[in-house]
C-alpha cells in the first residue's frame, strides 16, 4: 500500500529487520553469530546497573532482539519490557524466557509508537546496538526520552564514525576476525559522540557519562575505557 501523509511512518529499515530476523534462531548460541553480544553483556549490564540500580525499577529495552540484555536486567530484579519489530526475534526471546524462567514482557511495537501510547512510563530505558540500524536515529532518541520518567535514565550504545571505527568495526570484526556476520553494519549509519549527544540534548536528555567499549582479539577480553573512537556507550538523564 502506498504511504500517504496520514500513514504513520515506521522508523525501521526492512532490510535490517530481515537481516536480524534471518539470524534469530541463533540468538542464544553463545558461540554463534551473536557471540560478541553474549560476551559484552555482563560488562554493559554492570555499567548500567551501577548507575541505574535496576532492582525494583521499571525498565524498557528498545530493540531487544532475542532478549539477551532484557533477560539480564530482569534477572537482577528489574521489571522489564522488551520491544522490537522482528517477530522472529521476539518469538525466540519469549521461548528462551519460558526455558529460563525469567519474566520479561515482549511487544512488537516501535519506540515511537510506544512513546505516543505510554509516555513517561519507565524509570530506565536502554537502546543498545540499535541506533546504527535505523533510518532516523534522532527520532529513536527522541522516543526514548519521551518514554522515560522525568529524572529517569536512558542508556545508548552505538559505533563512532571515523576511519578507525570502519577498520575495527567493519573490516576487522566482520571480515578479518569473523566476530559478526558480513554486512552487519553500514558505515554511513555510524554516529559520532557529538551527534548522539546533540540528539539527546534536543530531546531533553542530559549527558551523564560517555565510555568506550574495547576488545583485544588475542585475549578475547572486553573492557571499558575513556577512548570512544570505535564502540561507545552513553548514559543520559531526562530533565525534570
Amino acid at each position: 500500500m502506498q504511504q500517504t501523509s496520514d500513514t504513520p511512518k515506521v522508523n525501521a529499515d526492512p532490510d535490517e529487520l530481515k537481516k536480524f530476523s534471518d539470524l534469530a534462531h541463533v540468538w542464544w548460541d553463545p558461540t554463534g553469530k551473536f557471540r560478541p553480544l553474549h560476551e559484552i553483556n555482563p560488562l554493559r549490564l554492570a555499567w548500567i546497573d551501577q548507575r541505574a540500580h535496576l532492582a525494583g525499577k521499571r525498565a524498557l529495552d528498545v530493540g531487544c532482539g532475542g532478549g539477551i540484555l532484557a533477560e539480564a536486567m530482569a534477572k537482577i530484579g528489574a521489571e522489564v519490557v522488551g520491544i522490537d519489530l522482528s517477530e522472529k526475534a521476539l518469538a525466540v526471546a519469549e521461548l528462551h524466557g519460558i526455558e529460563s524462567g525469567i519474566q520479561v514482557r515482549y511487544r512488537k511495537i516501535s519506540a515511537e509508537d510506544l512513546a505516543r501510547d505510554e509516555p513517561e512510563s519507565f524509570d530506565v530505558v536502554t537502546c543498545m546496538e540499535m541506533l546504527e540500524h535505523v533510518p532516523e536515529p534522532e527520532e529513536t532518541v527522541r522516543a526514548c526520552a519521551r518514554l522515560v520518567k522525568p529524572g529517569g535514565l536512558v542508556f545508548f550504545s552505538t559505533i563512532n564514525r571515523n576511519p578507525k571505527a570502519y577498520l575495527f568495526a567493519v573490516v576487522g570484526a566482520e571480515y578479518v576476525l569473523g566476530l559478526l556476520p558480513k554486512g552487519t553494519h553500514d558505515y554511513a549509519r555510524f554516529i559520532t559522540p557529538s551527534e548522539l549527544s546533540r540528539f539527546g540534548r534536543s530531546s531533553g536528555l542530559l549527558t551523564k557519562e560517555m565510555i568506550g567499549l574495547h576488545y583485544n582479539p588475542i585475549t578475547r577480553n572486553y573492557w571499558l575505557a575513556p577512548n570512544t573512537d570505535v564502540n561507545y556507550m552513553l548514559a543520559t538523564e531526562r530533565k525534570d
